[in-house]
């Protein structure tokens, strides 16, 4: 299949660049990246259109993908957004008198992307470069999880969701809370120190937040961080005998006997050194539109959210490079 070439200026793209127009926060994500490192990975990865009709860089494609997870836009506002924005543009590596991808070849390339692994990949090239530019710490790891709902219409609760627009989301009853969700729920590990998100993980509502953890650990830090849903006497021993401090919240009640004063201590420090992955839960949700799951299906919800962990990474990068 033939491939669009791209970011060719022309007379217009040149009295842009020499008036200084339009500079954003994301010329500083597009200096920081090494972006060839992920051209050569989406090398062989093509926008499957009509035949004959040429398609657009893989590069060109996963840039307007990271686009449209930083601000919360949907395939069509990203489609109107490429063409009326120049910061946009200049981002993805598109020129003034270019045409951009059309909603459809977004929604497909995406799809592409989550069928054939390929976001697994750009993730963990991301984390080398992070790591490489000496951001990622190691001084522990917080652990958390985040109940995001799905746009598709929620079936009556205790129905068969086998019909369910949305088959695969679930429901769950969060703990203090005097409703249900239903929808998807993404599990998270979060470096101490620089906020990076390091791993994530994408499951239905209904699993516990204790089941995907032991795959959270990166097993490099020196401490695990997490609330008392994570707390098990064998994930404790299973650190330690790892050389990683088990800094999960005790729990009281039901068989376990009172806390001692030294445990509830110790509890009050752990809330401390944790409480700051709450954050990136509401930097995803606030302010980059993670609120809700667009797509259907667990897979299309795994894509949503690491899109936008690898955006929110990079973002980060930039910003503490800048300081």
């Amino acid at each position: 299949m033939a491939v669009k070439r791209t970011g060719q200026m022309d007379f217009a793209d040149l009295a842009v660049a020499e008036s200084g127009a339009g500079q954003t926060s994301l010329d500083g994500i597009a200096e920081r990246v090494d972006w060839m490192s992920f051209a050569a990975l989406l090398a062989g990865l093509r926008d499957p259109g009509s035949p004959g009709r040429p398609a657009y860089e893989g590069l060109v494609m996963f840039k307007a993908l990271l686009l449209q997870a930083l601000y919360g836009l949907s395939d069509r506002g990203l489609e109107e957004a490429l063409k009326d924005r120049l910061s946009f543009r200049r981002f993805v590596g598109l020129s003034l008198s270019e045409a951009v991808p059309d909603h459809t070849a977004l929604c497909r390339f995406r799809d592409l992307l989550g069928r054939e692994g390929f976001l697994d990949r750009l993730f963990a090239e991301l984390d080398r470069q992070l790591d490489g530019a000496g951001l990622i710490l190691r001084k522990g790891t917080l652990l958390d999880a985040t109940i995001i709902e799905t746009t598709a219409a929620r079936p009556r609760l205790g129905s068969d969701t086998s019909r369910a627009r949305d088959p695969e989301a679930r429901f769950v009853v969060k703990k203090g809370h005097y409703r249900s969700f239903y929808g998807y729920k993404a599990h998270v590990a979060v470096d101490q120190g620089s906020g990076l998100v390091r791993k994530v993980i994408t499951t239905p509502a209904n699993v516990h937040d204790t089941h995907p953890a032991d795959d959270l650990v990166c097993g490099d830090e020196k401490a695990v961080y997490a609330d008392s849903a994570y707390m098990r006497k064998t994930r404790s021993q299973a650190l330690r005998a790892r050389g990683i401090k088990p800094r999960m919240i005790a729990r009281a009640g039901g068989n376990r006997p009172p806390l001692t004063d030294w445990a509830k201590k110790l509890n009050k420090l752990i809330a401390k050194k944790r409480a700051p992955v709450e954050t990136t839960f509401a930097t995803w949700k606030r302010r980059m539109g993670l609120a809700r799951i667009r797509y259907r299906g667990l897979a299309k919800a795994t894509t949503q959210v690491l899109l936008t962990a690898i955006v929110f990474n990079m973002q980060r990068w930039a910003r503490v490079m800048s300081t």
